[in-house]
């Protein structure tokens, strides 16, 4: 018994040779709010809708930029930015807002108040577990061939839980809100700066170095010490491309400008991908009339979503859509540590505003219950291929 012993630690001794390594976990950032994705290992954060997490593959990757297309009138997607900022708001993150129509303080203040998680699971499991009792004879039967049939599921939710709930009929706490740490953009305060030999106009330019100055300043691109608590900062840029930004690439068929917006972009993408951040930029798409120049912006973004609203349209009146206030388009989803994306299940997808939530659901048709179908009578089945222009509906031969 001693032979072998004295063996096993003289071949130990004589160098580590072996190829067994003990298994440890693998030493990922811990942030708050954050978690990594199950398919490429990215960190990834909350969008602050849990559905669009879900519909973009989990969630809104760190060093990504998502674009949100805007509808007309710019209420749903600034809902969504809105979304984005209170999520970073209840995480911790740090912010950084830019607009040029608005002044950033007064969206700030527009923010929706988080809900209790206990309130907001429970609304949520109602809207789940709502099925029909047999037992009920108030419950609606359907025809015995499609009993077997699988339910449809509209609700868009993981069976992890991730992010947080907010009603959007209150505003967050000022206390809250002002706890957070946000740097403002407001373009119509700012000094022009100037461009030289730059293709960026002066607001573009001026933009990109002061999101630039934050990220070194406070260490996101990892020049800060390692003793330091690690953070995310969450950029939301409202309405870019519009004239308010010195951008003629609404207003034209050939703006003079049709590269600065992509240029823009194609930088902003080398800043989040050396940095622990993440943007949402909203364009109003509709006023582009180039349609080149916006599938262009919408490569140099990483996920792509578009959102048309059924307001001042004809599907407003229309029935089918009378659940929903529109449809929600996937443009582009994210490729990262592979070759290929995720696809989502389905490519239906629809939006609407509850009294307290904004939710993104499977589209689906409602079933046909009215009462005023188009039936033929008796009398008309009996006017066959005998009836003349005069009324007679007896057979002639």
């Amino acid at each position: 018994m001693a032979a072998p012993v004295r063996g096993m630690a003289g071949s130990s001794s004589i160098g580590n040779t072996t190829s067994f390594q003990k298994k440890t976990r693998s030493k990922l950032v811990s942030i708050p709010g954050t978690r990594p994705s199950v398919q490429n290992g990215q960190l990834l954060v909350s969008s602050g809708v849990s559905s669009l997490d879900y519909v973009i593959g989990g969630g809104l990757a760190v060093g990504t930029l998502l674009l949100v297309e805007e509808d007309r009138y710019d209420s749903y997607s600034r809902m969504l930015l809105k979304y984005f900022l209170a999520e970073g708001v209840v995480c911790g993150h740090e912010l950084f807002l830019a607009s040029a129509r608005d002044h950033p303080d007064e969206i700030m203040q527009e923010l929706p108040s988080p809900i209790v998680d206990d309130v907001a699971g429970m609304k949520i499991s109602e809207g789940q577990s709502q099925t029909s009792d047999p037992e009920n004879p108030d419950t609606m039967k359907i025809a015995w061939r499609y009993q077997n049939q699988p339910r449809v599921q509209t609700a868009l939710a993981s069976s992890v839980r991730f992010g947080h709930y907010y009603d959007v009929s209150k505003t967050m706490e000022p206390e809250l809100r002002q706890a957070a740490k946000c740097h403002s953009f407001y373009q119509l305060q700012e000094t022009p700066v100037t461009t030289g030999s730059s293709p960026l106009p002066s607001p573009y330019l001026a933009l990109l170095k002061s999101i630039q100055t934050v990220i070194r300043k406070e260490g996101f691109d990892g020049s800060a010490p390692q003793s330091k608590v690690r953070n995310v900062l969450r950029l939301g840029l409202h309405s870019l491309g519009s004239v308010l930004w010195g951008d003629d690439v609404c207003c034209k068929d050939n703006p003079a400008h049709c590269h600065a917006l992509t240029t823009f972009l194609y930088a902003l993408r080398g800043l989040l991908r050396t940095s622990l951040s993440v943007a949402m930029v909203t364009i109003p798409s509709h006023l582009i009339q180039n349609r080149a120049v916006m599938g262009r912006i919408i490569k140099l973004s990483d996920t792509a979503i578009a959102l048309e609203s059924f307001r001042g349209s004809e599907k407003e009146t229309n029935p089918l859509y009378k659940d929903y206030h529109g449809l929600l388009h996937v443009r582009q989803l994210p490729r990262l540590n592979c070759l290929s994306c995720e696809v989502p299940d389905t490519k239906d997808l629809a939006f609407k505003l509850k009294r307290k939530q904004f939710t993104i659901e499977r589209l689906h048709l409602p079933p046909d219950l009215s009462e005023t179908v188009s039936r033929v009578s008796k009398t008309e089945l009996a006017a066959g291929c005998g009836t003349t222009a005069t009324g007679n509906k007896h057979l002639d031969f």
